[in-house]
């Protein structure tokens, strides 16, 4: 890491681009290099001053922080890329992970760690807070398992109410005698409808269990390719410790823990910690 971080804020909100630059301009090792208003801003910005790192808000007008992010990353894996959310489950935040953001912040953190984050993205770590990680897990794999009963059992129920057919053939020819029929053959199609609807239910939370045993199945298989000592980084990576924490906690230096972890997102194929979080999980 340099002596001297340079730092560029991207946000549409004029008042959060001057509390973060007081914040972190206060640190005599950090340099706030430009501000940006929208996110094709922050592009231009950032291939003329060259930061360190970018502290990019997802809802920008002009450009998203979504767009801005996938289109420095084509540039290449610098500057490092801190996404500022106000929701640690938005769906907006994972699609900036997985397009290469070196993790996110909160926007309502105390300013210290805001200042902390800044430096470990200046030294090369990825920025998840451990708090939120089982959130932001839960949330990834429930997108991408989803539900293929999702909308069956609401069907079932709504066709049952829209179709009360017995009760109003009981009403509408209760004269005549054949309302009691009508009634009869309402109550069996209705019974058929919810046998049928609970059939369907119960298939979807089997294909449901089928999914997740295949997603299961399928991360332990590429765990596998990792040693034991790299499977204890990775699982160390997956609760959002930083590399000083895991050097602590795994008796190794801080350099052994990044070749560790340089490691391990190679020979699993992820891009950042958090897709080495979402396979510890899926592999459970």
């Amino acid at each position: 890491m340099a002596d001297t971080v340079r730092v560029l804020i991207a946000d549409d909100d004029p008042l959060v681009r001057v509390g973060l630059s007081l914040v972190l301009g206060a640190a005599p090792e950090i340099e706030i290099v430009g501000e940006a208003g929208d996110g094709s801003e922050a592009v231009a910005m950032v291939r003329d001053l060259r930061p360190d790192v970018v502290l990019m808000d997802v809802r920008m007008p002009r450009m998203d922080g979504l767009a801005a992010t996938a289109e420095l990353r084509r540039d290449g894996p610098e500057p490092a890329i801190i996404v500022l959310t106000t929701f640690d489950t938005d769906e907006n935040l994972l699609g900036a992970l997985r397009l290469g953001a070196n993790g996110f912040l909160l926007k309502d953190i105390a300013p210290t760690e805001i200042l902390n984050a800044v430096r470990r993205a200046a030294a090369g770590e990825s920025i998840l807070a451990p708090a939120v990680v089982p959130r932001l897990i839960e949330y990834a794999v429930g997108r991408s398992g989803g539900d293929p009963a999702g909308g069956d059992p609401a069907g079932g129920d709504r066709g049952g109410g829209d179709r009360g057919g017995g009760d109003r053939g009981g009403g509408d020819r209760g004269g005549d005698g054949r309302g009691g029929g009508g009634g009869s053959a309402g109550g069996a199609a209705a019974a058929g409808r919810d046998r049928a609807a609970g059939g369907g239910a119960a298939a979807g939370e089997r294909a449901a269990d089928a999914a997740t045993a295949a997603r299961r199945e399928r991360a332990a298989s590429i765990l596998r390719r990792l040693s034991a000592r790299e499977r204890e980084v990775a699982e160390a990576v997956a609760t959002g410790r930083s590399n000083a924490e895991i050097s602590v906690d795994l008796h190794m230096s801080v350099p052994t823990v990044k070749a560790y972890v340089s490691r391990v997102l190679d020979k699993v194929g992820c891009a950042n910690r958090v897709q080495i979080a979402i396979l510890i999980h899926e592999a459970r």
